[in-house]
C-alpha cells in the first residue's frame, strides 16, 4: 500500500479521518490537509480515476490487520491424515485395536486412511483385503464418511475416511 511520499498521483479523490468525502485535492494540498491532522495519507484504491486516498493512522491501520489474519489464523483449522496400516490376514483384536485408534483420529477431526499391505503371494487374493477394509469403514461409519473407495496402489490398497461433520 503506497503511504504519504510514494503516493506519485497528481490529483487523489481525499476522504478524511472520519470516512466523510473532502473532495478531489490535488496531492500536495492532501499530503499538507494529513500533516495538520498529524495523521498518513494512504492510496487505498490506486486504480480509480482518480485515485482515492484516505487520511488515517497507518501504523495503527497495519496493527489491525495484522491482528486479524491472526486472529484468521488461530480460527482456521488443519486436517491431518493419520494412517492405519492393516493386513489381510489381520486378527479380531488387532483389528479392534486399529479401529480404536481409527476412531479416536476421526472424533479429533482428523482424517483416516487405512492401508493394507500385501507380502508375498497375498497379493493374488485383492478380495481379502478388500473384505478388511470394507469391515474397517463400515465400522468407523457412525462417526466418519468413506471420501475415496479402497484403490490399489502398487503392492498395498488403501481407502480414506473423512470425520462427519455434523457433530460438530
Amino acid at each position: 500500500m503506497l503511504v504519504n511520499e510514494g503516493i506519485r498521483a497528481r490529483e487523489v479523490r481525499l476522504i478524511g479521518q472520519n470516512g466523510d468525502q473532502l473532495g478531489i485535492k490535488s496531492r500536495q494540498e492532501a499530503l499538507e490537509i494529513a500533516a495538520r491532522a498529524n495523521l498518513d495519507l494512504v492510496l487505498v484504491a490506486p486504480n480509480a480515476k482518480p485515485p482515492v486516498a484516505r487520511i488515517m493512522d497507518y501504523g495503527k491501520f497495519r496493527f489491525e490487520q495484522q491482528k486479524k489474519e491472526k486472529e484468521a489464523r488461530k480460527k482456521q483449522k488443519t486436517i491431518n491424515v493419520k494412517e492405519i496400516r492393516l493386513s489381510p490376514t489381520i486378527e479380531e483384536h488387532d483389528f479392534n485395536t486399529k479401529l480404536r485408534n481409527a476412531r479416536k483420529f476421526l472424533e479429533k477431526g482428523d482424517k483416516v486412511k487405512a492401508t493394507i499391505r500385501f507380502k508375498g503371494r497375498a497379493i493374488t487374493h485383492k478380495e481379502i483385503g478388500q473384505r478388511v477394509l470394507d469391515r474397517f469403514a463400515e465400522a468407523c461409519s457412525d462417526i466418519g464418511t468413506i471420501e475415496s473407495k479402497p484403490k490399489m496402489d502398487g503392492r498395498s490398497m488403501f481407502l480414506v475416511l473423512a470425520p462427519n461433520h455434523e457433530k460438530k
